[in-house]
């Protein structure tokens, strides 16, 4: 395989995790753009996803006895994972959240990471701490062009991926819904003076990023074909990375930040090595934060005194 060559594969395998990565950020930027809170514990949303899509596909194979194939099967399974995901974040925002909304900022950031350890070891302990082994739900296919090669799973994950974000973008920039938010990331007071609902804005804000990060998890099991309880915390902090690339708050930044960190990764691993792949990450949160705190395309805040 020529260099080339090894660019555009490394590439396309950047890309692909790279859109999963998106996927979870978008979670992240939301809440945070609503909130003004980082909620730590959306990597194990994004984790609870994954094995929810999994009991889906264990549950039709039990009940009707036949295998789980098909592009509608796949979309059952996503469909399963995106709801049950939205809930669990609905739920996490309504019990966890919602009563220190009031409290120093500090409170939810550390009630956030014990959220994050409690759903990891709730899934743990019902699921067990091996590694769970994803359905192929697709039969299996790989396109080659010249040297290159992509699976039908890269293609699925690019599709589905692009589509959910486009998706999003749409509904926040053209919907009645969306503008409420949008206000509330400006200013949260004046919006609740105007007539927006904050508590029912805040909780579907956690509900399309939890949604997001459900089909993030049932992406990343079929394209790794396992997952295990511990999978959203790694996930999480580079969904964070690349939420943070992107300029946090900012949902095209999302999309860009986890792009950009999946082609880092993946070109990393290809000239340097695979190993050393999770250090790139968080060498690029480090240039950021040091170089251009805001990202890519946040924008510098100025207080005021």
């Amino acid at each position: 395989m020529g260099s080339w060559d090894v660019f555009i594969q490394q590439l396309l395998n950047g890309l692909t995790i790279g859109m999963i990565y998106a996927l979870i950020a978008l979670g992240y930027t939301i809440v945070y753009g609503v909130l003004q809170l980082i909620n730590f514990a959306h990597g194990e949303i994004f984790m609870a996803g994954a094995y929810i899509g999994l009991a889906a596909a264990a549950a039709w194979i039990l009940v009707s006895g036949t295998a789980l194939t098909g592009g509608i099967a796949l979309a059952g399974v996503l469909l399963f994972a995106m709801l049950g995901a939205a809930a669990l974040g609905s739920l996490t925002e309504r019990f966890a959240y919602r009563p220190l909304r009031q409290a120093p900022r500090l409170a939810p950031l550390i009630t956030a990471i014990g959220v994050s350890f409690v759903l990891q070891n709730v899934v743990m302990l019902l699921c067990g701490p091996v590694d769970k082994r994803y359905p192929e739900i697709l039969a299996a296919r790989q396109y080659s062009f010249g040297l290159v090669s992509m699976t039908h799973y890269q293609i699925i994950i690019l599709i589905v991926s692009v589509t959910l974000m486009l998706g999003l973008h749409l509904f926040i920039k053209k919907t009645r819904t969306g503008k409420a938010m949008r206000a509330m990331a400006d200013d949260t007071q004046a919006a609740s003076l105007m007539g927006i609902p904050v508590d029912r804005t805040v909780n579907l804000a956690f509900v399309m990023g939890s949604a997001m990060a459900g089909a993030g998890g049932v992406l990343f099991g079929l394209y790794y074909h396992t997952v295990n309880f511990h999978d959203g915390y790694l996930a999480g902090l580079k969904a964070f990375t690349a939420a943070v690339l992107g300029g946090i708050g900012n949902i095209p930044g999302a999309m860009l930040g986890g792009l950009l960190l999946g082609v880092a990764e993946g070109l990393g691993a290809g000239y340097l090595s695979s190993e050393w792949k999770n250090v790139f990450a968080f060498l690029v949160l480090i240039a950021v934060l040091l170089f251009r705190p805001q990202g890519i395309l946040g924008t510098r805040v100025v207080k005021k005194v």
